[in-house]
């Protein structure tokens, strides 16, 4: 049986999923820094620069995650060996790691915390 024909598709989409990720982080950068130059000229410096960077940092992460998209792929369908699997676990560590960072750049927060609604009917105890 060939399996050269099956590889080369996976490693077409596994590709795909690459220039995908890259497209996003570069579109992504683009419509930042021209939302930063045209778009928000009434706003302060201050509130477009925060705004750039949260648009950035949005554009970064999501790339990243077709990025790690594709590595998976490639890991699990063509080169199942442990080395290819403590590699992809080094880089999915790395690139988690990233994603973390510029969450918490963008939202001010770590990604698992979530803002609580107020309990309607319950008061808070004083101290």
């Amino acid at each position: 049986m060939n399996l050269a024909a099956p590889h080369a598709a996976i490693e077409l989409i596994v590709v795909g999923f690459e220039l995908v990720g890259v497209a996003v982080i570069t579109l992504g950068s683009v419509l930042a820094c021209g939302r930063f130059v045209v778009i928000k000229k009434a706003l302060g410096y201050t509130a477009r620069y925060r705004s750039l960077r949260q648009e950035l940092g949005g554009a970064i992460v999501l790339g990243l995650e077709f990025l790690v998209a594709g590595d998976i792929i490639r890991t699990v369908a063509i080169d199942p060996t442990l080395r290819g699997v403590a590699v992809l676990g080094l880089i999915v560590l790395i690139r988690t790691l990233l994603s973390v960072a510029l969450q918490i750049e963008i939202e001010g927060r770590w990604p698992w915390q979530r803002c609580r609604p107020a309990e309607s009917g319950r008061t808070r105890p004083s101290d």
